[in-house]
């Protein structure tokens, strides 16, 4: 009887396991470059997973005092080589321009083309979409696993991430969205008939049902016959196209170029905006978190938001909160202590300290939406300095 109390002692909860997944970001796709990417992951990872686990508040509020545990290896999503092949076009339309073109506007256009070529190519629908068909993937793998996973997005892998969110994440209301888009009563009134689980817009595609367009709209099929046959395969477009129910813990982007690249998000009349809105509320909902942390010395290292409250969020998206549990926030005044010139590719150099300001600045987002003394202060520390 002793012998099984002392062994009920040593039950512990079961702990459950973190798949940290890296994303590579523009001017990584020969094998030379992969390999760099790969190195550094790999000397990153571990000073990363120690800092969420040295940090007290961050083992406190990331790892659950021990019911989370950060696993060992890492997961690298690699997706540079899909590039390629329209890389080695436009190097072949450089070579050509060399014969004529002064030196140093050669070197500049052909610096230019290095590092944009793929942050351009990448946000093309046609080039994107399968890009993040094979994130989900990974996800779907380590899920399968037992495994919840963060994605990390170096650089351009930000682009990566914001559409795996974006496409990915159950965040649409079908009856809502019906009521909302221009479609016939027919319609409408069939779907409030055959209610269907929360969605993304990954598997409105998939099923046939409707698709976001180059201009940033989302047209749907508007015919009665086809659109009722797709649609009662919705809910199993959802768990094939979608993002694993409660997979997804959150993202952290770095070295960010994100704003840069889709400013056209704050455009109120842009419709994407509109889906973007239930987007945010699903993250806050859900207890997701979405992350910015940047090296101020990083030329490509934009700030991705204004730190809001979340009456600030409700305001000027004009939604609801509910029960919010998860955070936006961005950090992107880290000192690396490199020159501008290095910096976008010292966060594997600089890993201690870059590794420590994600899991600070993980605490300092939560604390920031969820402890009010520790809010005023940030906030009285921000009106100081803009005031100086």
């Amino acid at each position: 009887m002793f012998a099984a109390f002392l062994l009920l002692q040593n039950i512990t909860p079961a702990q459950e396991n973190i798949s940290f997944i890296y994303i590579n970001g523009s001017n990584n796709n020969d094998e030379k470059m992969k390999n760099w990417f790969e190195e550094g992951v790999n000397k990153l990872h571990p000073k990363m997973r120690e800092s969420f686990v040295k940090n007290e508040e961050a083992y406190h509020f990331f790892l659950k005092d021990g019911g989370y545990s950060i696993n060992e290896n890492p997961v690298i999503f690699f997706w540079g080589d899909k590039s390629k092949t329209d890389l080695e076009f436009v190097e072949h339309q450089l070579d050509i321009s060399k014969a004529f073109s002064p030196t140093i506007a050669y070197g500049v256009r052909s610096l230019i083309a290095g590092f944009l070529h793929d942050a351009i190519w990448v946000q093309k629908s046609h080039h994107m979409l399968p890009i993040l068909d094979d994130l989900n993937e990974i996800v779907k793998a380590e899920a399968a696993k037992g495994n919840k996973v963060v994605l990390y997005g170096y650089s351009a892998g930000s682009f990566i991430t914001y559409e795996y969110l974006f496409n990915k994440l159950r965040y649409i209301d079908v009856k809502a969205l019906f009521d909302a888009v221009a479609v016939s009563e027919d319609i409408k009134n069939f779907v409030a008939e055959n209610p269907m689980n929360n969605t993304c817009i990954s598997a409105l595609y998939k099923a046939q049902l409707g698709a976001v367009t180059s201009d940033g709209h989302l047209r749907v099929d508007n015919n009665p016959e086809t659109f009722k046959k797709n649609y009662l395969k919705l809910n199993e477009a959802t768990e094939n196209a979608c993002v694993p129910q409660s997979a997804l813990m959150g993202v952290v982007n770095f070295a960010s170029p994100l704003v840069l690249f889709y400013s056209d998000l704050a455009d109120p009349d842009y419709e994407l905006t509109y889906y973007n809105k239930f987007l945010l509320k699903n993250i806050i909902e859900d207890g997701l978190f979405l992350l910015t942390v940047n090296f101020k010395e990083d030329p490509m290292g934009y700030p991705s938001t204004q730190n809001l409250t979340l009456e600030d969020m409700e305001a000027k998206a004009k939604i609801n909160l509910n029960e919010p549990k998860g955070f936006v926030f961005d950090n992107s005044t880290v000192w690396s202590k490199r020159t501008f010139l290095l910096a976008h590719t010292s966060y594997w150099s600089a890993r201690k300290v870059f590794s420590k300001e994600v899991a600070k600045s993980y605490v300092t987002g939560y604390k920031f939406l969820y402890d009010k003394d520790f809010q005023q202060k940030l906030l009285n520390k921000r009106k100081y300095t803009s005031d100086l």
